[in-house]
């Protein structure tokens, strides 16, 4: 969900590296079985959470959670934040009907290089929790088969998460929008902070692992009141926060609004200077917190 820059790792001689792709890679290669399914059935599985709408999937190093990470991107997502890089998540139109047991089957045939890597699962989007049922149902099974799980969430949607959920979920990367609720209001189309603040205060609670992440965006969440304040809300959680990851503002996704015919509104936008960068870190250490 927030910016970074990925990097592809290849699985094993022959295999090649694995990029975001069609989401039918995930194991529906035919589908026929989902497109057959009535409407009604389809309704149903989708309630259960026996499917989903997967948007892509790619196996990553370094971005989505430690080791290498099967990261899944789901669709649909409450927010509307002006600098995301994945626009094409945001609404349910785009990506592919897939099967939970499809899913959890890819990630167990990569437990190897899992269990090498320190890496696992990952439940992107979008925002993964805006199909909880879908999401409870892959990472229950995939945590129970032994593998590392993870969902980056902005915590929007965080109370659709029960204490049972959570005990599936080894690490969450939180992104912490903006500090002061009516830029947070701007940033991301009208919500509220305060959902991802109470979120935050239950992970703490529950002492549950959690990277925070920070995107930098010049003119927009740049000024130094917004960064102390998400560096105030994020100290709070000092005991179960293992590292805060400032991420420098990036515009290579203006073709994706652009194809999708929305307002760019950060079009000419540049990225931040790397000092602005190092400071708004340094304004996170102060507050006794592991940054990068």
């Amino acid at each position: 969900m927030a910016d970074g820059v990925n990097t592809t790792v290849t699985i094993s001689p022959g295999c090649g590296p694995r990029r975001r792709g069609n989401a039918q890679g995930l194991g529906v290669d035919d589908a026929d079985d989902v497109e057959e399914l009535s409407r009604s059935a389809l309704l149903a599985a989708r309630n259960t959470g026996e499917v989903g709408m997967v948007h892509s999937w790619e196996l990553v190093t370094a971005v989505d959670g430690p080791g290498t990470r099967l990261t899944v991107f789901l669709s649909g997502c409450p927010l509307r934040c002006q600098y995301c890089h994945n626009p094409d998540t945001m609404r349910m139109l785009e990506g592919t009907v897939e099967r939970a047991s499809d899913i959890v089957a890819k990630a167990k045939r990569y437990r190897s290089v899992f269990r090498a890597t320190g890496g696992g699962l990952t439940l992107s989007g979008g925002e993964p929790l805006f199909q909880i049922a879908f999401a409870r149902r892959i990472l229950a099974e995939v945590h129970a088969a032994g593998i590392h799980t993870t969902i980056d969430t902005s915590g929007f949607l965080g109370k659709r998460l029960s204490d049972e959920d959570l005990a599936n979920v080894d690490l969450v990367l939180l992104d912490v929008k903006s500090g002061i609720p009516e830029l947070y209001r701007d940033v991301t189309g009208g919500r509220n902070l305060q959902p991802t603040i109470d979120f935050g205060d239950r992970l703490n609670q529950l002492g549950k692992r959690v990277w925070v992440r920070f995107v930098l965006v010049p003119g927009l969440t740049d000024a130094p009141e917004n960064i102390a304040a998400v560096a105030d809300i994020v100290a709070r959680w000092r005991s179960n926060v293992e590292r805060v990851e400032v991420l420098p503002f990036h515009n290579m996704a203006t073709d994706k609004w652009e194809h999708l015919g929305m307002a760019y509104r950060l079009r000419d936008t540049k990225p931040p200077t790397p000092e602005s960068v190092a400071a708004a870190r340094e304004v996170f250490r102060s507050r006794g917190l592991e940054v990068y």
